[in-house]
């Protein structure tokens, strides 16, 4: 138990250290972080927990880097960071709200049956008045409907609503390309 204890207290350190650098650019941050993810080196667990304790703009690069693994390896996952960033979607933070949009993107396909939560957070996203946010919002949106899950019931008709009310161009791709593949 000690041993464990510590090099939990050893790599919360060296999280700390990597935030603490102003060597290394917020790009670099989030590689080495989502790295530490990818090869074990870092636990998503301990990530999490650094980044609850964390300013606004620290925590959504903890975000970031987790996903950054998440897009390479969806598997990493567990349903902690579901909940997690399921919650984060409410956060004031534009940033945090956009990152775990795009983590629950990369995600989803392992979570199809928690989706009621995670789909009512998202929708309050859409009218979000950052584009990044709503751009974010809608490529989670359109991974979920490409499950074809029982909310899609729900989903497809407010999608579809959303594309007609978007006025950004990218955006509104996001819902169209998954509206098509749907309709396959």
């Amino acid at each position: 138990m000690t041993r464990l204890k510590s090099e939990s207290i050893y790599l919360q350190m060296e999280i700390e250290e990597i935030f603490q650098d102003k060597s290394i650019k917020l790009k670099g941050k989030v590689a080495i972080l989502g790295a530490g993810l990818l090869d074990n080196a870092l636990s998503l667990q301990l990530l999490l927990e650094y980044a609850d304790r964390q300013n606004a703009v620290d925590k959504a690069t903890c975000i970031e880097a987790i996903e950054y693994a998440t897009k390479r390896v969806p598997t990493i996952a567990n349903g902690i960071l579901w909940s997690y960033v399921t919650v984060a979607l409410k956060d004031n933070e534009p940033r945090v709200k956009w990152e775990s949009a795009k983590t629950i993107g990369n995600i989803v396909k392992l979570f199809p049956d928690q989706l009621v939560q995670t789909v009512a957070n998202l929708l309050k996203n859409t009218r979000d008045s950052g584009t990044v946010v709503r751009w974010a919002t809608a490529y989670a949106l359109a991974e979920i409907i490409k499950l074809k899950t029982n909310q899609n019931d729900f989903l497809i008709p407010e999608v579809e609503l959303l594309c007609e009310l978007e006025e950004d161009n990218g955006v509104k791709k996001k819902y169209q390309d998954a509206l098509k593949k749907i309709k396959k």
